[in-house]
């Protein structure tokens, strides 16, 4: 049984019609990720409006927390994690300190370093909100097979390393 048409659908057969001349196949990959993104982001937001939390806090708070129980990371760790500048992950690591959600120290193996690190207070935060946020990641791609899954997580893969920066020549 065919998939149901969806407004991707029907929008490039309206430039098929126009333009046909035009190859719309990168199209319809590149328009549903987008409205996938935005529902994704959607429902990231339902999960943390309870709790105070901004995706922004979320992502800070959870690569703190994937770093282990104490969640240490030094800042320049985290902005590349976030692919942030410096300034803007200063800017949300003083809301998140001033929230009492994470804590700077230095570093203990380089005092010139400062090292970021979760309280209990904010692992208790990323905690609770990290069951939910894998059932409600389930609940989004339901519609397909385990094996469906591995096989687009594969190829969404290959295309988003395919469009990474790649590193310049030294």
């Amino acid at each position: 049984m065919a998939p149901e048409r969806d407004e991707v659908d029907r929008m490039l057969a309206q430039w098929r019609h126009h333009r046909p001349e035009l190859d719309s196949s990168g199209m319809a990959v590149v328009l549903r990720v987008g409205l996938l993104a935005g529902l994704f982001g959607d429902r990231l937001k339902h999960i943390l409006a309870p709790r105070g939390l901004a995706p922004w806090e979320y992502d800070v708070l959870a690569a703190l927390r994937r770093a282990g129980p104490s969640g240490g990371r030094t800042p320049t760790e985290l902005c590349q994690s976030a692919q942030l500048t410096s300034g803007a992950m200063t800017h949300r690591l003083d809301r998140l300190e001033g929230r009492g959600l994470v804590r700077r120290r230095t570093a203990p193996e380089d005092r010139r370093s400062v090292d970021v690190a979760l309280t209990r207070k904010g692992r208790a935060l990323v905690d609770g909100v990290i069951g939910e946020r894998m059932v409600d990641a389930l609940d989004c791609v339901a519609a397909l097979t385990k094996k469906d899954r591995r096989e687009l997580a594969r190829l969404l893969r290959i295309v988003g390393k395919s469009l990474e920066p790649s590193e310049p020549a030294t």
